[in-house]
């Protein structure tokens, strides 16, 4: 019985080591995913800052109120961008959280606020579309890791240039509401597309930079999708693209319930 009991326990507590270390894992490929972003992001900023100098410049040598009004509103809307940027960085690299009803939309315009000056840099058209229906409860952080993961990829894959299609939609049917990442690059080669998941399988090698090629990207992010009792498609033709399509369970909207105070 003593055996048994301490087995118990040793397996506890790999358990828990291993719990651990996927958690280290998921948190250390999302820090991953900022270094790659960390360049566009720093030219955003560098050219939020020369927005702010130039208009505050011109509101010291103009004295009338129409051209400081509009070098203050020009400004506040640089402050206001620069604000959302880091916000959204912070919230994306430290937060964990805990599940909730979302809009996926609003998730998938705070991930573009992240990764859109990147796809400027590299020349990639972002095309959107959106049910503002399509609701899902979800940890916000992890389904904001996949789609980061899911968006560097297809950059990645195009080079410099082509379309990226980032769609949220509901599947009334199959009761899922569902986000969807396009690309127009070279495609995945049939025999590899069924290995993709796979950890430590990868169809890229790393960058210059180090980046990419560790083939534990979309590894975790199945992990994610299958945690959340979802599922994550592929479909891909040599030459013309590559589809990825992350299905979750449907949920119902949140209910906001308003009081008035009696006059």
């Amino acid at each position: 019985m003593d055996d048994l009991e301490q087995l118990k326990r040793e397996n506890a507590e790999l358990r828990d080591a291993l719990s651990h270390l996927r958690t280290e894992l998921m948190q250390a490929q999302k820090l991953t995913s900022v270094g790659v972003l960390a360049s566009s992001i720093t030219h955003e900023f560098n050219n939020i800052l020369t927005t702010v100098i130039n208009y505050a410049k011109m509101g010291l040598r103009h004295k009338e109120p129409a051209t400081r009004d509009k070098a203050f509103d020009r400004i506040l809307a640089a402050g206001q961008r620069a604000a959302k940027i880091t916000t959204g960085m912070l919230s994306y690299a430290r937060g964990k959280g805990q599940r909730d009803v979302f809009r996926l939309r609003q998730l998938a315009e705070d991930v573009l606020v992240l990764v859109e000056k990147d796809l400027q840099v590299n020349r990639i058209r972002l095309e959107t579309s959106y049910d503002d229906d399509a609701w899902a409860e979800v940890n916000a952080g992890q389904i904001q890791q996949v789609l980061v993961n899911l968006i560097i990829n297809a950059r990645q894959a195009m080079g410099t240039g082509g379309t990226l299609f980032l769609s949220v939609s509901r599947n009334r049917e199959a009761g899922t509401s569902e986000i969807t990442v396009r690309d127009t690059g070279p495609g995945i080669l049939p025999d590899k597309l069924p290995k993709i998941f796979e950890r430590f399988y990868s169809t890229k090698t790393a960058d210059e930079h180090g980046q990419g090629g560790s083939g534990l990207g979309l590894a975790l992010c199945k992990e994610i999708i299958d945690a959340h009792k979802g599922r994550i498609r592929v479909e891909s033709t040599v030459g013309r693209g590559t589809t990825f399509t992350l299905r979750l369970p449907m949920a119902v909207a949140p209910v906001i319930v308003t009081t008035q105070k009696a006059g």
